[in-house]
């Protein structure tokens, strides 16, 4: 049987859901409302050598184990010998910048106390957290142990919402895997929405929880992200068979992807959430050098240091200290970042690069979109859509109709996560049961 997509149907799936999810689901609305051995040279984080410095060498095949550890997972029991909702582990693997550069990363990889009752071997997931922040602290993985952080000496507060659905997946027997992304914990620049090396973290992820269960390379997997996530993992799905031809991915949760990031950048100034394009301009200036002198000569000193700020960041902070500001306050002319910044040729061209739905996914995919989107507008979301279907694409997709909620307010970005959840997860069961 079929799926059913339609928002309709996702407000049955949601009546029937049992008095926990319910909990669960308000809590979310609520946060969300608010190789070869070789030698790698990175930059050091700080003068202490702590888990997230990776060491001067290590194997740069992708998704090979650098390191791990165990962590302790919220509500856990300590000293459970059957930990629920699972054994955690903190775990450091190998991925590559867009250059090919080797770079190490971070995530939390989660094997579950439920069975798994499908067909077939326990499938793994990887999950792309949606905006957590850039500062380092705002790693998901430094928040499984406690999913809320105060940072006194950065006045900043980290929130790892991602949790709340990583347990409902858990609680069907899915293994875990949330990546931290590249530069988020680790040294370096977290290159927020960066196209090619999301879709890196989160395929070199799927190496790393097949290699560190001592899986075959080919033990099914699936990709699970929303915002930012449903970014990284759009990416995955369309860079699979050529970055990881050798994995089996069954399917993909995409949702709000933001799959044009200029369209997403214009839409984004003023609200709730502007901050995010502080974000995404740190990550071009990481990885584009030629961006660098134009942007310095696009922002006034406001606008430098408010980048400055939000570089070491996380969401609720930045929603409180830029929340439905302008970039215009930020820019010498007066202009918003999207009009100054993209009158340059080199930064139109960084900005393209980044566009999700060139290439084509080879395994089924999950699109969700809200029709009233006032973060991740839902037209571009549907070009991806369109562009990957000319191409053959097996894609389906939920159009969330929930009508305008204080627009700016980005409820109307977050609703569609919560309204999708039921619908995704039968996605994902029905195409890790289906037929080989």
């Amino acid at each position: 049987m079929s799926p059913c997509l339609d928002i309709r149907c996702t407000s049955v799936y949601i009546e029937r859901m049992k008095s926990p999810l319910r909990a669960i689901t308000i809590a979310v609305a609520l946060v969300m409302a608010s190789g070869t051995l070789a030698a790698v040279t990175v930059p050091v984080a700080s003068a202490t050598t702590d888990f997230y410095t990776p060491p001067a060498e290590f194997d740069t095949s992708p998704g090979a184990i650098i390191k791990s550890r165990p962590t302790p997972i919220f509500l856990q029991i300590p000293a459970d010998p059957r930990p629920f909702p699972g054994q955690g582990t903190t775990v450091m693997y190998t991925s590559k910048l867009q250059d090919g550069t080797p770079a190490a990363v971070t995530g939390t990889l989660i094997e579950p106390f439920a069975p798994w009752n499908g067909n077939g071997p326990r499938p793994t997931i990887v999950m792309a957290p949606g905006t957590i922040g850039q500062g380092d602290q705002c790693a998901p993985s430094k928040l499984f142990g406690l999913p809320i952080s105060l940072d006194p000496a950065k006045l900043s507060i980290g929130a790892n919402y991602e949790l709340l659905f990583a347990n409902f997946l858990l609680y069907q027997g899915y293994r875990i895997l949330m990546t931290d992304y590249i530069g988020l914990g680790t040294p370096g620049m977290h290159t927020y929405v960066n196209r090619v090396e999301e879709g890196h973290a989160v395929l070199d992820g799927a190496r790393a929880a097949l290699q560190f269960a001592k899986l075959p390379s080919d033990s099914p997997v699936g990709f699970w992200g929303y915002s930012q996530g449903g970014g990284a993992t759009a990416s995955a799905a369309e860079m699979a068979s050529t970055y990881a031809p050798e994995l089996n991915v069954k399917a993909t949760y995409s949702g709000a992807p933001p799959a044009n990031l200029s369209k997403v950048l214009t839409v984004a100034d003023g609200t709730l959430a502007m901050g995010v394009i502080g974000y995404a301009i740190n990550g071009l200036l990481a990885r584009y050098p030629s961006t660098v002198p134009l942007i310095d000569e696009v922002l006034n000193p406001a606008g430098k240091q408010a980048i400055e700020t939000l570089s070491t960041s996380c969401v609720a902070d930045t929603v409180l200290r830029y929340g439905f500001h302008h970039t215009s306050e930020w820019t010498t002319s007066g202009q918003s970042i999207a009009e100054a910044a993209l009158s340059y040729p080199a930064v139109q061209e960084a900005i393209d690069e980044q566009t999700i739905g060139r290439l084509k996914p080879t395994a089924p995919v999950l699109v969700d979109t809200g029709i009233n989107d006032d973060l991740v507008p839902h037209g571009q979301v549907i070009d991806m859509v369109d562009s990957w279907r000319a191409k053959g694409a097996d894609v389906q997709v939920i159009n969330d109709a929930t009508p305008p909620i204080f627009p700016g307010l980005v409820v109307n970005h977050g609703l569609p996560y919560l309204f999708s959840t039921l619908p995704a997860y039968k996605f994902l069961y029905d195409r890790f049961n289906a037929p080989s």
